[in-house]
């Protein structure tokens, strides 16, 4: 006799997909009108299923233990990484890094080195006694801009009509790159921790050590090893798929996946060899499409921003079923009250000053407005969430005796509670900027025109004055009234009917004279119906010129 199935597998697919159906059939409204970031639909989603609220979805339950759970989400994340890196380097036009390696190397060095000093004086500050050390690494955590995130404000109706195209690319450029490049902020100071934490208990070299590690490991073997491979796969897988298109060996199919596929091949051998994956990633695609071939050929293709699509909505779901919600009001780290304000200084001090005190220096950036919006949008995201758990994986080898150091573990409570509230509070933030942006700029335009539809005071319209044209009919009857009541039709001081400048039509009277009156400007007019805006052209008051009025009923009636 059928039985009802009610296994985790099941609930998870019938969640995922029903989510991502129903979101489908109104993400343009939301996304295109409402300019809300299918990233904060999702982890409102992902909140909602989680066991904080429905608990459709129990994280902790399909992995069995906590370990098991930061490892599925660092690899989830690294994943998600991967693919979005090879696709942003690919998005960028020929040989983008070469051309503007200038504009890239103020935003990677100085600036990114700021952001990190920035946000770990700022930790240091709220977070009670933590020491400087324990900060550099949280600090360095939600250094980077995720690009996951930044493709709110790079793609869309949005960016088209207010970002630069070349803001956008340097944006995307910036994103890309910086993720990788967390590694030596982030390892510089564990290295420090874990050799020269609690006096170097349970470990031999002291600074030393840490420093030639730092040097060798981080900066020899992650950075510039994962530079070189990522350059040699995406210039390799470049030159074979040329040759399989040239002699028509590959399908359409398989050669529009071909970047997502590289995508994964980096992020599993890099893995392998304990590299760098997410800057090989950006590499590889920057080096792929080093030519613009690739990107030209798959310019109006939709399958990459789908894959796109369905890793955002599903990784955003993901972190808002296993945020650690309750930590943030019950800890032992940082109070409540102090855990909001930091999130409000790192929003505003982490990296607007800086952009806005160099933006001149980036050709790109061109205008104090510019620079403004630059510094606000270096959203906190995945990768953010990716060092967390690289960060609690580095922290659990620091043991004495087989026992997690004492200061390890505690800077693993400190990182965890700070690094997932400062995600949440960006992708809730920057999530909401621009609608609210949007909002900010029409209502008070919206509420000038209701309160300044009446005349002034003196009964005639002055320039700038904004006028409520009534519908055809209302008219008509007034022009209708004026002419049985035989009212005689008002002059100006000279004598003369005045001009109306409506827009860029000027209405002249037939029988007014070259001398006539300067035209008055009517701004922010809004007729009726399309209608309307004929006789509104020809006719503004209808007591002045009813024979015109006439002319005008029996042109377009």
């Amino acid at each position: 006799m059928p039985t009802l199935a009610v296994t985790n597998f099941n609930i998870v697919c019938s969640v995922l997909g029903g989510f991502i159906t129903l979101f489908g059939l109104v993400s343009y409204l939301f996304k295109e009108k409402f300019y809300l970031s299918e990233a904060l639909i999702s982890l409102l989603a992902g909140v909602t299923f989680s066991p904080h609220a429905t608990n459709f979805v129990k994280p902790l339950d399909y992995t069995g233990s906590q370990a098991n759970l930061n490892a599925v989400t660092l690899y989830f994340s690294r994943l998600v990484l991967g693919v979005q890196l090879v696709l942003a380097g690919v998005q960028l036009p020929s040989r983008y890094l070469q051309k503007e390696w200038k504009p890239l190397a103020l935003l990677l060095g100085p600036i990114m080195a700021c952001m990190w000093v920035a946000s770990s004086l700022l930790i240091y500050a709220m977070v009670p006694h933590l020491p400087f050390l324990h900060a550099l690494a949280v600090g360095a955590c939600v250094t980077p801009t995720d690009p996951v995130l930044s493709n709110s404000i790079v793609k869309g109706k949005f960016a088209d009509k207010n970002v630069p195209k070349d803001l956008q690319k340097i944006i995307v450029a910036e994103s890309g790159a910086n993720d990788g490049l967390g590694y030596p902020y982030l390892f510089l100071a564990l290295y420090l921790i874990k050799y020269t934490g609690e006096g170097g208990l349970g470990q031999e070299g002291g600074v030393r050590t840490a420093i030639g590690l730092w040097f060798g490991e981080t900066w020899g073997y992650t950075i510039i090893l994962s530079i070189v491979y990522g350059a040699t796969v995406g210039w390799i897988a470049k030159e074979l798929l040329h040759w399989a298109e040239e002699n028509k060996f590959v399908d359409r199919e398989s050669f529009l996946v071909f970047a997502i596929t590289l995508a994964l091949f980096i992020v599993g051998t890099c893995g392998m060899i304990g590299s760098d994956d997410v800057l090989a990633c950006f590499i590889a695609g920057n080096t792929f499409t080093w030519d613009d071939w690739f990107r030209l050929e798959t310019l109006d293709d939709s399958l990459q921003p789908t894959i796109d699509m369905l890793l955002n909505l599903s990784v955003f779901i993901w972190f808002g079923a296993i945020c650690p919600w309750s930590l943030f009001a019950h800890n032992l780290v940082i109070p409540i009250y102090r855990l909001i304000f930091l999130g409000i200084l790192i929003l505003l001090l982490r990296r607007l000053p800086i952009v806005f005190a160099m933006h001149k220096l980036i050709h790109q950036i061109e205008e104090k407005r510019q620079a403004i919006f630059v510094g606000f949008f270096g959203p906190i995201g995945v990768s953010a969430i990716f060092y967390l758990y690289i960060s609690l994986e580095f922290l659990e080898g620091i043991t004495v005796d087989g026992v997690q150091r004492g200061d390890a573990e505690e800077l693993g409570e400190i990182i965890t509670v700070v690094v997932w509230f400062l995600a949440i509070c960006s992708i809730v933030v920057h999530g909401l900027s621009v609608p609210l942006g949007k909002l900010g700029f029409f209502l008070p335009r919206t509420l000038s025109r209701a309160f300044s539809s009446q005349p002034n005071e003196s009964g005639s319209f002055q320039a700038g004055d904004q006028i409520r044209i009534p519908p055809l009919g209302v008219l008509r009857e007034r022009i209708r009234k004026s002419n049985h009541s035989g009212q005689s039709t008002p002059r100006s001081v000279s004598g003369q009917r005045p001009l109306y400048r409506i827009g860029g039509t000027i209405i002249r009277d037939g029988h007014a004279a070259a001398s006539s009156p300067p035209p008055v400007e009517l701004n922010n007019v809004r007729p009726s119906t399309p209608r309307d805006v004929a006789l509104e052209r020809t006719i503004r008051f209808p007591d002045e010129a009813p024979e015109l009025a006439h002319a005008a009923n029996d042109k377009f009636s």
